[in-house]
């Protein structure tokens, strides 16, 4: 062989070494770290402040992760996108949590904290005008947020009115404004809501008013983070950082309301009234409380009995609750 087709040869194999390489290391999944910094993919809704407050003001960056928000219509549909890997990690009420972690590699890692009874009140059960009491709810058709914990709440608001819902219509349904519509056009009688927002939309309906709040029954919503065991595993100190960036971001939020609300309408056009009303009613408490964990158990077990999860499993083990005890130890309050 000549000497100038060995160097051809030599090159040849070399580039073709490159370029495997280059594809092996596009393999790996996305919360990966980039120099000192995690790279996660983050799903996230409209309303909520934390994770915008965290990017917009730097604190991801302070505390080393390359953050990438996703905005979904609900934080159940973000959930969802866990499945498909869409992202890293995600946010959520008990009922999508448990329906996550009761399919596959999933945990349960920290809980954003359980709503307090101002927080329900938040919660407006909206009726057409026809209906005047639980009672008159017999024989409608009832609008629930597919993947959300609405169900459970038409159960429980029910049963403690006389009604069962072997009376009622439990119509699935997307975004709220789906239930707007349906409402308004006589296609559903009843939906629960929440937010600032929607409670000035929907008052402003003639073919609606409020019937009650959720704070008149015994639901809580608690919330909580959820990532793949693949995730949590490999990346543990920058998860712990990305926990430690959440309470900072919570707290400036809660200190900084005017700020807060100028960066959601600016990201995401919210009224600033409406950021401002809804602050005080929803603070993230970043850890694992006794009533968290009870929320969870209570939540599994109604999903389980009224057959939405086949399967029975040990929530314990769907639990991780190493990162955030790293993070803040005086916070757990669960073994």
């Amino acid at each position: 062989m000549s000497k100038s087709r060995a160097i051809i040869r030599y090159v040849s194999l070399l580039a073709a070494l490159v370029l495997t390489v280059s594809l092996l290391s596009g393999c790996g999944t996305s919360a990966e770290g980039q120099g000192s910094k995690l790279k996660l993919r983050i799903a996230d809704i409209s309303t909520n402040p934390i994770f915008r407050v965290a990017k917009s003001k730097g604190i991801f960056d302070k505390h080393g992760i390359d953050a990438e928000l996703i905005t979904f219509a609900t934080p159940a549909e973000g959930i969802n996108s866990l499945f498909i890997k869409q992202v890293d990690v995600a946010f959520g009420a008990d009922y999508p949590l448990i329906n996550a972690v009761s399919k596959g590699d999933y945990s349960i890692f920290a809980s954003s904290g359980s709503a307090t009874d101002q927080g329900a009140k938040e919660w407006k059960l909206y009726v057409r005008n026809e209906i005047k009491s639980a009672e008159d709810l017999k024989g409608k058709k009832l609008s629930f947020s597919r993947g959300t914990f609405i169900p459970y709440l038409w159960d429980v608001y029910l049963s403690e009115n006389g009604v069962s819902l072997s009376e009622v219509e439990l119509i699935g349904q997307g975004a709220f404004d789906e239930a707007y519509v349906a409402l308004q056009k006589g296609e559903i009688d009843a939906t629960w809501i929440y937010g600032a927002v929607l409670n000035e939309k929907f008052s402003a309906l003639e073919e609606a008013h409020v019937l009650t709040d959720m704070s008149q029954t015994p639901v809580r919503l608690g919330t909580g983070l959820i990532a793949s065991n693949e995730v949590l595993e490999n990346n543990k100190e920058g998860m712990v950082a990305f926990l430690k960036a959440l309470d900072e971001a919570s707290k400036y939020a809660q200190a900084n309301p005017d700020e807060t609300a100028d960066i959601l309408y600016e990201q995401v056009k919210q009224p600033r009234e409406a950021t401002l009303k809804d602050l005080p009613n929803n603070p993230w408490n970043v850890g694992f409380s006794e009533k968290a964990y009870e929320g969870l158990v209570g939540q599994k077990e109604y999903m389980i009995g009224s057959g939405t999860i086949e399967t029975d499993f040990d929530l314990k083990e769907k639990i991780n609750l190493d990162l955030i005890r790293t993070a803040f130890p005086d916070r757990v309050e669960v073994e």
